[in-house]
């Protein structure tokens, strides 16, 4: 059995450089630069020290950003690329291990996994017969989703279906869907399981699982987030974006899944701590010229820009230290002559719409 070009691989969504040959038993298809949610073992050039047992779990990768944690057995030596055969309900599924030692423990801490006795076993490494079964499966999962997308179709259900991952030992698969609703699929799973002969799991996932899952580019030139490293989809709002001042543009602040970028969360926290030393927006500094309003502040800068509620078509760009020290004055009944003493320089107003609606901006809340 040969490689096929890594390119047109279905095997790429399983971290393979290409189709695992099974003369070899898969031994070198792995590929850390096709993995999405790739990990880098940090331990792996650290001896253990003497006596120390093995660590008892391994982290398997499956199709795309699914992975789970398995018990081996203690004569059983793994190591990262390894193709085992690990236990499934039912029957067995095929997987590449992704993690092994202490890096294992230190991920089940973080993702608060915690071991049990029901916690699934690796069986061994994955034999001939079981890697042929396994490319078998694998090679059925395209030709199952266009012919399941028609189903869909014709039942004009109203589902989205995303991907198909096929058990390793090809008695079952997964369909993952997106859906506004509820969905009654049970006409499509009698069907489902007419046409290809295998136990049908449906499992509905977000629009963010489903970027992460389908990958892509996003605005900054580098791949997803979601596809790279993110793991814990925290929630968005377009509260997030007004904090770090930016203009409330859904074609800029939506991601590949239709949603507030999940990036707006990164620095949402240090906007926070920096803007409690900025006065609040609704505060009016008071001057013998005139009364000036808040209009938006640099939070990096340390600027704030005010302009007179009597003549607003020019905005005043004040250090944040000037203007805690007008609201000092103010405090004690004093009056400034005028903003211009205090402006670092000067701007003219411009005015734009933004052209959507407050209702409209909060169906990217997540």
């Amino acid at each position: 059995m040969t490689l096929i070009n890594s390119k047109s691989s279905p095997f790429l969504h399983r971290g393979c450089e290409g189709t695992p040959d099974a003369a070899t038993r898969g031994e070198g298809c792995f590929s850390h630069g096709a993995c999405k949610l790739d990990v880098q073992d940090r331990f792996l050039r650290m001896p253990e020290p003497d006596g120390q047992p093995d660590y008892p779990y391994v982290e398997i990768r499956f199709k795309n950003s699914r992975k789970d944690f398995f018990q081996k057995p203690d004569d059983l030596i793994l190591m990262a690329g390894d193709i085992v055969a690990v236990e499934s309900s039912p029957g067995h599924d095929i997987g590449i291990v992704s993690l092994t030692g202490h890096s294992v423990e230190q991920q089940m801490a973080k993702k608060s996994f915690f071991p049990n006795q029901e916690t699934k076993k690796v069986y061994r490494k994955a034999r001939v017969n079981d890697i042929e079964k396994w490319i078998y499966a694998v090679m059925r999962e395209d030709d199952t989703l266009f012919r399941t997308r028609k189903i869909i179709y014709d039942l004009n259900l109203e589902m989205k279906l995303n991907d198909v991952e096929y058990q390793g030992d090809g008695t079952k698969a997964i369909f993952y869907y997106t859906a506004d609703d509820r969905v009654d699929f049970r006409q499509l799973i009698k069907l489902l399981a007419e046409q290809f002969r295998i136990r049908i799991e449906m499992k509905q996932i977000g629009v963010r699982q489903e970027a992460a899952r389908m990958g892509g580019i996003g605005s900054c030139g580098r791949e997803l987030c979601c596809v790279t490293w993110l793991t814990r989809f925290r929630s968005v709002t377009t509260a997030t974006a007004r904090i770090q001042q930016l203009s409330l543009n859904p074609q800029k602040l939506a991601g590949q899944c239709s949603k507030l970028k999940c990036c707006l969360n990164y620095e949402y926290e240090v906007y926070q701590d920096a803007l409690r030393e900025f006065p609040q927006p609704d505060l009016v500094l008071q001057t013998k010229y005139g009364n000036a309003e808040y209009m938006k502040a640099d939070v990096f800068k340390r600027l704030v820009w005010y302009s007179y509620i009597n003549d607003n078509s020019n905005m005043m760009a004040i250090p944040l230290k000037e203007v805690n020290e007008i609201i000092s004055m103010n405090k004690k009944g004093v009056k400034p002559d005028k903003l211009e003493d205090f402006a670092y320089s000067k701007e003219q107003k411009t005015e734009f719409e933004v052209g959507i609606s407050e209702e409209d901006l909060r169906r990217f809340d997540d």
